[in-house]
């Protein structure tokens, strides 16, 4: 019988072993500091974001936009839906300052901000933005703009924003005292303002305005001038439309623009606190096409435009304006239906110092040309029964002895109280010949010079 020595048990390393337990479990514990951090990043992820993240996109936009200092609110973040939004937001130059109640934007590339430290334009290319209770305010002018809402889309190339107001801080006379020189206080309330086609990128970047189409709903503008002070001359002239789309560097191309149901209010006030002179458009449909600058052909916008005017008859407008033009020519014609014309005096007493007593409108038809701010063409006016008295400048009275005179001259020299085709068909054309004014605005200029034909046929001096 052979024995067998028994065999030497190995020893055993416990040291090796108690390293490798205390790898396992720091390693455990490592993954599960991770796991927890990134669960707490996914389904928790507004205070990581407001502690560590916050600060670091705003440094990025800062540097990428100097100009600009920004100052977010509470951040919230959805991971699932790669939204980004905050309680407030408030962006801030030497010229104006904007905020919004709240803001949210989807679809950024958040880690390529991080990785590259850059925020590019590129970097919104599948974007959604939304905002709520927006608003803008010029510091110089105290002009104020809001929004109700607004909500761009890169990828469907669209901007609507709605409730959009318009105005000064400042009370009329205020505003108005606040230069020796004459200005224009305009306001503005628009309940829908729609882009489709918009190039938001180019946007972003300022160089180019983009867009198919343009529709504005339900546009309220009150425009309200102070013709008791005189115009400051050493200003810069009111732009035309060809100059002020010809001066922007920036490259403007829109297909379409459109007003729906608008209306107009502009009123010329002649003394402090007083009642200013007013003229109305309601339920004002407006189409425009071919809105372009820096072109190589010459782009010709055209209008189309029909209104009530004064809450008494139908108004029609066709107007084309060489835009790339380096002159001030256009062309425009228009017609405007029966009306009793008595229904001017809430402009004309102000203005003219002259007051309609009576008088039908049965049709006006008139055609412009204008070429280097010099405009011709003519008005036909049919007509009857029309009667104007002159009124006191100082009381508005039309019952002083000199104003009864005076009345009464109009009526035999100067007024023409109906102007019907006779037997042989023959009736007075109004001949327009005025020259712009410097200190004209567009549409002032467009007005004084229908308002020239209006004046010999009527037989008012002409302006």
């Amino acid at each position: 019988m052979i024995k067998i020595p028994p065999t030497k048990k190995a020893s055993f390393n416990w040291r090796i072993l108690s390293l490798a337990k205390v790898a396992k479990y720091v390693s455990f514990v490592i993954g599960s500091i991770i796991l927890i951090c990134v669960g707490i990043i996914i389904f928790f992820p507004d205070p990581f974001i407001n502690t560590f993240l916050k600060d670091r996109i705003t440094k990025a936009f800062t540097e990428a936009y100097p100009a600009y200092s920004v100052q977010f609110g509470d951040v919230h973040c959805n991971v699932w839906k790669n939204r980004l939004g905050c309680d407030s937001i408030t962006l801030k130059t030497r010229e104006f300052t904007c905020s919004a109640a709240s803001f949210s934007v989807s679809g950024i590339g958040w880690m390529d901000i991080l990785r590259q430290r850059d925020f590019t334009p590129h970097t919104l290319t599948s974007s959604v933005l939304d905002a709520h209770k927006i608003v803008l305010i010029f510091r110089q002018s105290q002009n104020v703009l809001r929004f109700g809402m607004l909500h761009i889309s890169v990828p469907d190339s669209e901007m609507v924003t709605d409730s959009i107001k318009y105005y000064s801080l400042l009370h009329d006379e205020q505003f108005f005292a606040n230069s020796p020189f004459r200005q224009t206080r305009f306001r503005f309330d628009i309940p829908q303002i729609k882009i489709m086609g918009l190039d938001c990128l180019a946007l972003l970047q300022g160089n180019t305005y983009k867009a198919k189409s343009i529709n504005i709903h339900g546009v309220f503008a009150d425009i309200l001038v102070n013709m008791d002070k005189p115009y400051d001359k050493n200003s810069s002239n009111p732009q035309m439309p060809n100059e002020a789309l010809s001066s922007m560097k920036e490259i403007v191309k829109v297909g379409s623009l459109k007003i729906i149901n608008g209306q107009l209010k502009y009123c010329e006030r002649y003394a402090v606190e007083a009642i200013p002179g007013v003229i109305t458009f309601n339920k004002v449909n407006v189409s425009v096409s071919g809105i372009a600058n820096h072109t190589s052909h010459l782009d010709t916008t055209v209008i189309h435009g029909e209104g009530l005017f004064m809450n008494s008859d139908t108004m029609k407008l066709f107007m084309a304006i060489p835009l790339t033009s380096t002159d001030f020519s256009l062309r425009y014609s228009g017609s405007v239906s029966t009306m009793d014309v008595t229904e001017l005096n809430s402009f004309i007493e102000a203005g003219e110092h002259r007051r309609i007593k009576s008088g039908v409108l049965y049709s006006a038809t008139y055609n412009i040309n204008v070429h280097s701010g010099h405009a011709s063409g003519t008005l036909r006016a049919e007509y009857k029964d029309l009667s104007i008295v002159v009124l006191n400048k100082n009381t508005g009275s039309e019952k002083g002895i000199f104003d009864r005179i005076s009345s009464l001259i109009g009526k035999i020299f100067i007024i023409r109280r109906t102007n019907i085709p006779d037997k042989k068909g023959l009736m007075k054309i109004g001949e327009i010949k005025y020259t712009r004014d410097p200190e004209d605005y567009f549409l002032q200029f467009v007005w004084f010079a229908l308002r020239n034909g209006v004046a010999d046929v009527v037989g008012f001096p002409k302006k």
